[in-house]
């Protein structure tokens, strides 16, 4: 079964005063080139979480997030009474030894104090807030997985079509086949008569005719691009890891194939099928790099 490289994938899970959110995407890559914005708390599991990521997702170009939300009431920065009070006693006690007013406005004042507003707990991350929010990073996961699975059937059944058209083309040039022979040899056996001053041997000309034909005949090419279409169906239904990378191997053989046949075609409805080949062919180029 194919999986596409491209999905996405979102969870947020609560955790007492906290929303734990985290949110994946991935693109198409040769290989896993990861980016990720940890909050801090979290910033010690950063190896771990990359092992994870690596081992479920293999391929592609990974944005991973991992973000807190926290309520007003708990995010707000606290006043630090105490400080607020010795401040103002002390600036009370300068006020009445030096004669120098008191401020009109003590909250303004006292606000802008050293130390007044200025968050001084260290947060530290425990077991059980771990176990949540790697809850909500295997969920993530999953879902980008789901997600990939989706995109894999889609790209599945658009090579499909794409196989089952190559294969009708390549069908559909066998008339042509059989009926160059005869007009090539009745073109050259015209074109000598048009020279009556010519002699010509007549087993040699037949030689030359039978190996002139074999150096055209396609019949081999024909084969083994029908094998190729037939390992490639293959292939999409097999399971494990690599299925991209090994058809975009065989789509490269399936062009060889398709270019040596349109090289040994000297007709026009032929060079034409050719033709069609080739641009079925390139849409699954270029879809194939999708595929994980």
């Amino acid at each position: 079964m194919i999986l596409s490289m491209t999905g996405y994938g979102k969870a947020v899970v609560a955790y007492k005063e906290k929303k734990i959110n985290v949110e994946i995407k991935s693109l198409n890559s040769k290989s896993l080139d990861l980016s990720a914005r940890i909050a801090p708390l979290y910033r010690e599991k950063e190896m771990e979480i990359r092992r994870l990521i690596s081992q479920k997702l293999e391929r592609g170009k990974v944005d991973f997030s991992l973000w807190v939300e926290k309520e007003a009431a708990v995010d707000a920065t606290p006043i630090n009474a105490t400080l607020v009070e010795n401040y103002y006693k002390q600036i009370k006690d300068i006020a009445a030894s030096t004669g120098i007013p008191e401020p009109d406005d003590w909250f303004k004042t006292l606000l802008r104090l050293p130390d007044v507003t200025t968050k001084t707990e260290v947060e530290i991350l425990d077991d059980e807030e771990w176990e949540v929010a790697l809850g909500a990073i295997n969920e993530a996961i999953d879902k980008l997985t789901d997600f990939r699975q989706q995109e894999g059937a889609a790209l599945q059944k658009k090579f499909t079509e794409k196989i089952d058209n190559i294969a009708t083309l390549l069908q559909s040039i066998e008339p042509y086949e059989k009926s160059r022979v005869p007009k090539i040899k009745d073109k050259i056996v015209e074109g000598l008569r048009q020279i009556p001053e010519v002699d010509y041997d007549k087993n040699r000309l037949e030689q030359e005719l039978i190996y002139y034909i074999e150096k055209l005949d396609i019949s081999e090419e024909k084969q083994r691009l029908g094998n190729h279409l037939k390992y490639f169906r293959e292939t999409m239904n097999e399971s494990g890891h690599g299925i991209g990378k090994k058809l975009g191997f065989i789509a490269q053989e399936m062009g060889r194939e398709i270019n040596t046949t349109g090289s040994k075609s000297n007709q026009a409805e032929m060079q034409n099928i050719v033709v069609k080949m080739k641009d079925e062919l390139e849409q699954i180029k270029e879809q194939v790099l999708n595929a994980l």
